[in-house]
């Protein structure tokens, strides 16, 4: 009897993580599709996202200032206050000057990455598949240049296009996995009564 007990308990918990898991990757694939199909309002978005989170920085660093104990360590935190303060308010009233910023971040972000890709991959030469790293590394140094090549006009679609990409990869992957715990939860009442009797 207490055998049964827990078979339900745990077919139970498998199929509500499942389906949680299924759902919110729906989620996160459509809004990567939004993100991908209207890039410019996506950037704009993340932009202004990205100023209010400094803005919460800067009130924190504030607050902090008062419970600091000597004059450098209140000079500091209200330093720090004031630079986050002006990069979020910036980024908050011209959110299009966030996208520009933020896409030579991307660019910068992509042609080191690449750099580093390329040099493990040499230096994993021996190993199998070690040109799959190195193919890496130059899309990435490919996308930095066309980035870059495009720039400033890049700056309208990279950061939300860029985004969606990656959001509806994590959201199709959340997806796949979820799907994979129901095709478990679906051979785990058939596999337990063999093991009962």
């Amino acid at each position: 009897m207490g055998t049964e007990v827990r078979d339900t308990t745990d077919r139970s918990t498998a199929n509500s993580t499942w389906k949680t898991l299924f759902a919110s990757g729906t989620i996160i694939a459509v809004i990567g599709v939004l993100a991908i199909f209207f890039p410019f309002l996506a950037g704009v978005t993340l932009s202004v996202l990205l100023g209010a989170a400094l803005l919460v920085g800067a009130a924190l660093h504030a607050v902090h200032a008062f419970s600091a104990g000597d004059w450098k360590g209140v000079l500091w935190q209200v330093v720090l206050a004031i630079v986050y303060a002006v990069a979020g308010v910036a980024l908050v009233v011209n959110p299009v000057f966030g996208l520009v910023t933020l896409t030579i971040l991307v660019i910068a972000y992509l042609a080191v990455i690449g750099v580093v890709e390329i040099v493990m991959g040499i230096a994993l030469r021996p190993e199998k598949n070690w040109a799959w790293v190195v193919a890496s590394g130059v899309i990435s140094l490919l996308l930095a240049g066309l980035l870059f090549g495009g720039w400033p006009g890049s700056a309208e679609w990279a950061l939300g296009l860029l985004f969606g990409v990656s959001l509806l990869t994590s959201g199709l992957s959340m997806v796949g996995v979820a799907m994979g715990g129901r095709e478990a939860e679906r051979e785990m009442p058939a596999g337990r009564t063999e093991r009962a009797t």
